[in-house]
């Protein structure tokens, strides 16, 4: 059900301006009664289907919250987050230590949570039938800044004498940050002569359109499309929720999160729709196509919300290289 709904456009649901309004009353969910009021998100297209899922869930047993969910990325998200525009951030990479400083200097202070697993997917269109495996050299050389390669035949010898037109994430999107410094070593170093939206939906159709094309997103788009679209091994490992959790899929798996303002964690509304999301929410990531974390790691991030635990966990240099579970103590 929830895959239809963000299959149909993320820009049509946004028109509404209105996701996860239900249209039945009940109890349910946390506190007493019916919530009321509104809840302003923003962020990563890669969380977004995550969290309008679980917001239409909890939106059945009150009718009358509105949860509005806009898709910047997770770059454009976190400036209007830190703006004050908003207090749900949906963020496919870790909040940045300039963005944490600006958060600061703004006096907004957040929580973060860990709520998912995504394997970052590199696919290519139905009719190529030779790159079925790539390395990350082999990556890196397509996409590194400066990158003169335009042809499949300069990827590997034996490769067809085809034009490669890419398909990537903008730079306001925590997926071109995150590839970009699995691929290349450097955040945000790229080359720039390739097509980019903030929709992944829009990455999806251009490479479905052109034989040549290869693109990259989270693994929840390409399993909406893989009818349209063929995954492409990394180093001989298929992205799947199995590769995930065994730790094979290198570099490209990734912890997905959702920031919430300090403040706005205090109020009803807001404090249940967190804790809705990280208990009986768990149930719909693996709905909307993206890997589940251990229910250690619910309770460790439920914990850190009930407990108003500020700042980031990725303050240290070598933090991103550390699982989810040394860095929340679960």
């Amino acid at each position: 059900m929830y895959k239809q709904l963000w299959k149909l456009g993320i820009a049509g649901v946004l028109a509404a301006g209105l996701v996860g309004c239900g249209s039945q009353g009940g109890e349910g969910g946390e506190g007493s009664g019916k919530l009321a009021g509104t809840i302003k998100g923003d962020g990563s297209s890669t969380v977004y289907p995550i969290t309008e899922a679980v917001a239409e869930e909890f939106g059945k047993a009150h009718p009358d919250l509105k949860i509005t969910v806009g898709v910047s990325g997770t770059g454009g998200g976190f400036k209007k987050f830190i703006a004050g525009d908003t207090v749900l951030q949906n963020a496919s990479r870790p909040i940045k230590d300039k963005e944490s400083k600006s958060a600061q200097e703004k006096g907004i202070e957040y929580i973060e949570l860990p709520v998912a697993y995504d394997a970052l997917t590199v696919v290519v269109n139905p009719k190529n039938t030779w790159a079925t495996d790539l390395t990350v050299a082999e990556l890196k050389k397509i996409w590194e800044p400066g990158s003169k390669v335009k042809n499949w035949s300069q990827v590997r010898a034996g490769f067809p004498n085809k034009p490669l037109k890419l398909y990537g994430p903008g730079t306001d999107s925590g997926t071109f940050d995150y590839f970009t410094e699995a691929i290349n070593g450097e955040e945000d170093k790229c080359r720039t002569d390739f097509v980019s939206s903030e929709d992944d939906n829009v990455l999806v159709q251009g490479v479905q359109r052109e034989e040549g094309a290869l693109g990259y997103f989270g693994l929840a788009y390409y399993e909406e499309n893989k009818g349209k679209l063929k995954a492409v091994k990394v180093n001989g490992v298929e992205p799947s929720a199995e590769t995930v959790n065994d730790g094979k899929y290198k570099p490209l798996a990734r912890p997905l999160f959702i920031y919430i303002e300090k403040k706005a964690a205090a109020r009803p509304e807001v404090n249940a729709f967190v804790k809705f999301y990280l208990t009986e929410g768990r149930a719909l990531v693996k709905e909307t196509g993206y890997v589940p974390m251990p229910d250690e790691l619910y309770e460790a991030a439920l914990k850190r919300f009930e407990e108003g635990k500020t700042g980031t966990m990725y303050e240290a240099k070598d933090a991103k290289k550390k699982p989810l579970k040394d860095l929340m103590g679960s």
